[in-house]
């Protein structure tokens, strides 16, 4: 990985990639025959809103690019998603965003409810991605759309889903193998998959989605294992930047950083106030 410096013009490349592949994803999702999702979807300025009456945890129901101007659109947004029969979360990046702004969602009753890291690192010449293993034997494939199944129940349990949930991953990734810029890996150890990667590569960029371990398996490499194979296949595809999402100082943000990625920035999540 190269050596890179932190700029308004990164900071806003990192933000727009997770911003494409999330409106991607509720697209696919809202394209399902008869919308069973509730999915809709609204641009206000450079913000986007996204919302599911049939998905209410914050993943699907959050306002991403909302930035400096966002104290003007608040209303408008607020009003949009009681139409939708919901309420947002908010997610600020740090740079792109003023107090004014802070100060209307404090009025609001929003809250700074957590934070996240968003990684980033420049890709080195096609090539020769290396990151140390824990663990040799591990091998990564990539995943075939009649594999939907198998994603869904490695997702599920490696995310802590009741299994209960799996034929709903299955519904609504099922899409996102076929459609233009995703990929989906399974990581194997002596022949048993134990592990899923996704990664979405849009305009030079390639975005790590989502990755999960079996409870059983962890600390065994198997994340660091998924993380190189999708940085040389991203590399492999062109890309110059490699971007991710993990929970502030946890086992995924370490695993990036052991990757070569580094923190682009900080972002803020804002709640609503439960007595609001």
């Amino acid at each position: 990985m190269n050596t890179w410096m932190t700029t308004p013009e990164l900071v806003e490349r990192v933000e727009n990639s997770e911003l494409v592949y999330m409106l991607d994803r509720m697209k696919a999702i809202q394209e399902r025959e008869n919308n069973p999702m509730g999915i809709a979807l609204q641009r206000f300025g450079s913000a986007l809103a996204l919302a599911s009456r049939q998905m209410p945890w914050p993943q699907f129901n959050t306002v991403k690019g909302f930035g400096s101007a966002g104290a003007a659109q608040l209303d408008e947004v607020l009003k949009w998603y009681k139409e939708q029969g919901g309420s947002p979360q908010f997610e600020i990046v740090p740079s792109r965003t003023d107090g004014e702004t802070l100060l209307a969602l404090a009025k609001q009753g929003f809250y700074q409810s957590g934070f996240h890291a968003n990684m980033a690192g420049s890709i080195a010449e096609q090539a020769d991605v290396k990151l140390e293993q824990r663990q040799t034997g591990i091998v990564v494939r990539r995943l075939s759309e009649n594999e939907i199944d198998l994603y869904a129940e490695l997702h599920a349990f490696g995310s802590g889903l009741p299994i209960a949930g799996k034929n709903h991953i299955a519904d609504n990734n099922r899409m996102l193998f076929s459609r233009e810029g995703w990929q989906f890996y399974a990581a194997e150890l002596d022949h048993v998959a134990v592990g899923v990667g996704v990664m979405h590569i849009h305009e030079h960029t390639a975005s790590l989605t989502f990755a999960a371990t079996l409870p059983e398996y962890r600390q065994r490499g198997v994340q660091a294992a998924l993380i190189a194979s999708r940085l040389r296949a991203a590399a492999q595809a062109g890309c110059s930047l490699i971007v991710g999402q993990a929970a502030y100082c946890s086992s995924s943000h370490r695993n990036m950083e052991r990757a070569g990625m580094s923190l682009c920035y900080t972002r803020g999540t804002w709640s609503r106030l439960p007595f609001s």
